[in-house]
């Protein structure tokens, strides 16, 4: 479970005040009156996933790990965001023990990064999940055009056994194609938008392939939905974090700068950028999503959280047990003057530095705190903070008076596009 601390935060009034208003809203939220209520499948998804489909993802994945060098994601947005978080957040950068490298594209218009991923993947043993709900999205569709011949060229008439459609049920231009090429084929809920869907098929299939416990995944999730359940905000983190948004923000504080302290979080933080700005960034309204990963970025954007215009706070997200620690070793001649940390664990230092940092920003930089710690770094806490960040996304979209589940400014620019690109 996640834990909350707002001791940091200079809030003005106690999240408590709004207690009546969280629980109307969790209520519309659970009964399915709210805005947007047609995507709140990821509520129950813990349980409600098909069971079938789950033992195929698992047999696919073996499938892939067994003639496969690598596995490349073809896909945008949610699409990539949530299994590549996942996926760096539980193996590392350079994960030593997983059979199979994910690679991501589909994601960019990129001549010079599409062109390194084929000449990456060249001489490789390759197997491709494209990832689209209609199969239109430009950025995923230029690339699996590119891919798919490459795959043709390479494997001929085995390359349908090796192309995977994560896409809608019975629609859309992917699922016709899926369906007359012959590749295997997984759903997108029509029940859950796309910053939502790591926990589904379109997460589990590249997490899997990667030898991580999607049982694990599910169950951090589904155990999180209870443990972020309460419509009382006094029992819920989650909700308690919601409100916190929303009194920061009344305070004059319009951008939420997200923090790690493990550069293979990184990716966390762009999934929760696209989960947080995608969902409350409309009619006007928001928190413009930042993040950073200290302490790397405390010798560049330090300077401006300590000392610059005071328009933002930061949430913390610590780690309590890093999957790996070791002593600092000690020298003889110590000429770097550094055996006072002899014998003292990396991971103590790094947490003294976000302590320090934290003092630093809030009592010297008047800069607003909110803190979370999370367990470890497994599958089972991803899909707990799913569960966590889903919830408060849910809520503090909702006390903003918007539907936290659609995403129509993103739509504007795809219309000038296709209208430059010619198409008609």
């Amino acid at each position: 479970m996640i834990k909350l601390d707002l001791s940091h935060a200079k809030l003005n009034e106690s999240p408590s005040v709004w207690k009546d208003k969280v629980a109307e809203l969790d209520a519309a939220l659970v009964n399915k009156t709210c805005a947007g209520s047609d995507f709140t499948g990821w509520m129950t998804w813990a349980q409600d996933y098909d069971k079938e489909e789950f033992a195929r993802i698992l047999t696919t994945a073996k499938k892939i790990q067994d003639n496969s060098d690598v596995l490349v994601v073809c896909g945008i947005g949610g699409s990539y965001l949530g299994p590549r978080a996942c996926i760096e957040m539980v193996n590392g950068l350079y994960p030593m023990n997983q059979k199979v490298e994910v690679i991501y594209t589909g994601n960019t218009f990129s001549s010079t990064y599409i062109n390194q991923v084929m000449e990456y993947i060249k001489d490789k043993r390759v197997t491709v999940n494209v990832i689209s709900k209609s199969g239109t999205t430009t950025e995923t569709a230029i690339a699996f055009r590119i891919l798919k011949q490459f795959m043709e060229d390479k494997y001929g008439d085995e390359a349908k056994d090796r192309i995977i459609a994560t896409t809608d049920r019975a629609r859309g231009t992917l699922k016709a194609l899926a369906d007359k090429e012959g590749y295997e084929t997984f759903v997108i809920p029509d029940d859950i938008g796309g910053r939502f869907s790591g926990i589904t098929p379109v997460g589990l299939l590249p997490i899997a392939v990667a030898g991580i416990s999607i049982e694990d995944v599910l169950k951090g999730l589904g155990d999180g939905m209870k443990e972020y359940g309460s419509a009382n905000i006094d029992e819920n983190p989650s909700y308690q974090y919601a409100v916190a948004r929303r009194i920061l923000q009344n305070q004059g504080y319009d951008v939420e700068m997200f923090v790690e302290y493990e550069p293979q979080m990184q990716k966390v933080a762009e999934w929760w950028k696209q989960l947080f700005g995608e969902s409350e960034g409309k009619d006007g309204l928001g928190i413009l999503p930042d993040s950073a990963v200290f302490s790397t970025d405390l010798h560049s954007l330090g300077q401006f959280i300590q000392d610059g215009k005071k328009v933002l706070f930061e949430t913390n997200l610590y780690v309590d047990q890093p999957p790996v620690d070791f002593p600092f070793p000690s020298d003889k001649e110590n000429l770097d003057n550094m055996n006072y940390l002899a014998g003292k664990s990396i991971d103590w230092v790094n947490k003294m530095a976000a302590q320090g940092t934290l003092d630093a920003h809030e009592n010297t930089g008047g800069v607003p705190n909110i803190v979370l710690t999370m367990p470890g770094m497994t599958a089972y806490d991803f899909g707990n903070m799913c569960a966590f960040f889903f919830k408060a996304i849910a809520m503090t979209t909702l006390l903003n008076g918007s539907n936290p589940f659609n995403q129509p400014g993103v739509e504007v620019y795809k219309k000038n596009m296709f209208k430059l690109l010619g198409k008609e």
